[in-house]
């Protein structure tokens, strides 16, 4: 891939209709950092449903890996959401550190999670999100946690 600009690079592929390569939409360091922030987690954690699962391309794969848990493509993506939401009366993520690499458009956010359940549980944990994007969305997201799996 090459890079033209803050925005754009271009993919190898070819748009079939034109013959030239299409443009692909690439974020800056400060754009990947606040779609993980603000457009997901600040979503997820107002329980704001349709503006998280914007932040997913629909054909992408969200993974829990220390569950063994794989959700893939938009449906199965909302469903987790709307069982975790339903179940959650409150949702926190914060504590931020990430280590983002522009130029392959991924971003590792190591953060605390901390969730009270509608039976009044609580858990606190410390995960690890690893995210890679394609055209500016996130195409798979893969999950280490630190305590029980909430997305299921």
């Amino acid at each position: 891939m090459r890079h033209y600009g803050a925005r754009a690079v271009l993919s190898r592929s070819r748009d079939e209709a034109s013959g030239r390569p299409p443009l692909m939409t690439t974020l800056s360091r400060a754009q990947l950092v606040d779609l993980v922030e603000n457009r997901y987690f600040g979503n997820v954690d107002a329980k704001r449903l349709e503006p998280a699962l914007a932040c997913f391309r629909p054909d992408a794969t969200l993974g829990i890996q220390t569950a063994g848990v794989f959700h893939t493509g938009e449906a199965a993506i909302r469903r987790m959401f709307t069982d975790f939401f339903a179940a959650t009366q409150t949702i926190y993520h914060g504590d931020y550190s990430h280590i983002v690499d522009v130029e392959t458009q991924s971003i590792a956010s190591q953060f605390v999670a901390r969730n009270t359940y509608a039976d009044g549980r609580t858990a606190e944990m410390r995960n690890c999100n690893f995210f890679v994007l394609r055209d500016g969305k996130f195409q798979r997201v893969a999950i280490y946690m630190s305590g029980a799996n909430p997305l299921v």
